[in-house]
């Protein structure tokens, strides 16, 4: 049986502004046994810090999305040992990075806006979050990203090059991706139902084009920064540790 640990009356703590950090995936490239989001990173799980930052900001109602194994290790070496109190619900995913994002949305019903974050960017700062807060109240769906600080091509299925598009126009796309709940709700139900009818999806690879794919709501592209990076391979755990330095 799949354990689901709920702190007790989440339905009454419900915060305005919910956040999803998601804690699956294996890391193939970090070179590790260890998932890259329960490696050290300055002494804490990498996870930690994502969890950390948005309870640091505020929010009531955070919910950990983890492999379907990691449900009891996460709950006991992560939020309750370091204390994490507003981690409101711990949740197995599932197949796919989308399945995860709905397992999460369907513990928030009652949020009105939702940032979803992948655990493996343990550096996002304050001020990007409430960048983030600002734009999905006016815009209601907003997503993190930095310019492109190199040229940019775009390749054939052999590799040739068929365009150079204006580094201007060019963002990096990171999260948090913020959403009014009905909206990216509503979103993520339309594509799992599109799928369990046997319609073949794109693949998916971020929050924002779920968003694209099922409405037509525009999305706002919010600056971040480009210290809020993701934890990938060996290295970035050497330059993370030197930003949180900084």
């Amino acid at each position: 049986m799949i354990v689901v640990y709920i702190k007790e009356g989440l339905e009454k703590t419900m915060s305005k502004y919910a956040a999803i950090v998601l804690s699956a995936g294996v890391g193939s490239r970090m070179k590790s046994d260890i998932p890259k989001q329960y490696m050290d990173l300055a002494g804490k799980p990498v996870i930690y810090y994502s969890l950390k930052a948005f309870e640091d900001a505020g929010f009531s109602s955070i919910v950990l999305v983890c492999g379907k194994d990691d449900v009891e290790y996460c709950q006991k070496n992560i939020v309750e040992k370091y204390e994490l109190k507003n981690v409101a619900a711990v949740v197995p995913g599932g197949k796919e990075r989308y399945h995860s994002v709905f397992e999460g949305l369907k513990v928030l019903e009652d949020a009105d806006y939702v940032f979803i974050h992948d655990g493996a960017r343990p550096l996002i700062s304050q001020e990007v979050i409430k960048r983030l807060k600002d734009a999905v109240v006016k815009e209601e769906a907003a997503i993190a990203g930095v310019l492109a600080k190199d040229t940019i091509k775009i390749v054939d299925e052999e590799a040739y090059v068929t365009d150079t598009p204006e580094r201007q126009y060019v963002w990096q796309v990171q999260t948090p991706q913020c959403f009014a709940f009905p909206i990216i709700y509503d979103a993520y139900k339309s594509i799992i139902q599109d799928e369990e009818e046997g319609w073949t999806l794109p693949k998916i690879t971020d929050d924002a084009m779920v968003l694209e794919y099922a409405t037509d709501h525009e999305v706002k592209m919010v600056e971040a920064d480009y210290r809020n990076i993701k934890i990938t391979t060996p290295e970035d755990l050497v330059i993370a540790e030197a930003f949180l330095r900084v």
